[in-house]
């Protein structure tokens, strides 16, 4: 499999605005964490491999450990590994990825309620629509995981 269109170099000024997004989230109080958590999870469900291989080498250098990495595609059935939080905001994730079949759930949305402010709750919601952006741009346009380039 060959790249289709490098995106970097055809539209530097989008990606640049894809990247002062990114700035953003990272400025806001949602953990460096969670958010790679997020990222992971919605690249697990598009199946995106570049963003996969990126945010799994990113959870695991921000210190998180491979059993809670390679379990974040099943948090719901990982017992106490992820905090009340992180599955309130998986769950939240998997909801807006997959909106088209389910909505954004009333019980989805209480239980992110009970752990995030309406400002992070945004930002949660632009974190979510951002990586779903990069996967569609990475999947669409066949980027490879770095790991592929690593042999």
């Amino acid at each position: 499999m060959s790249e289709r269109i490098d995106f970097h170099q055809a539209a530097p000024a989008g990606m640049k605005a894809l990247s002062g997004v990114y700035g953003y989230l990272s400025q806001t109080d949602l953990p460096l964490t969670l958010l790679e958590l997020l990222f992971l999870r919605i690249s697990q469900i598009n199946g995106c491999a570049y963003c996969i291989d990126m945010h799994t080498k990113a959870l695991n250098k921000a210190g998180i450990g491979w059993d809670k990495i390679v379990l974040t595609s099943v948090w719901h059935e990982s017992g106490t590994l992820f905090s009340e939080k992180e599955k309130a905001a998986l769950q939240w994730a998997e909801c807006l990825t997959l909106i088209a079949q389910h909505g954004a759930p009333e019980a989805s949305y209480t239980a992110l309620r009970e752990h995030f402010s309406d400002k992070a709750i945004v930002d949660l919601n632009i974190a979510i629509g951002l990586m779903n952006t990069y996967n569609r741009m990475a999947i669409s346009l066949k980027k490879l995981p770095a790991s592929a380039n690593a042999s």
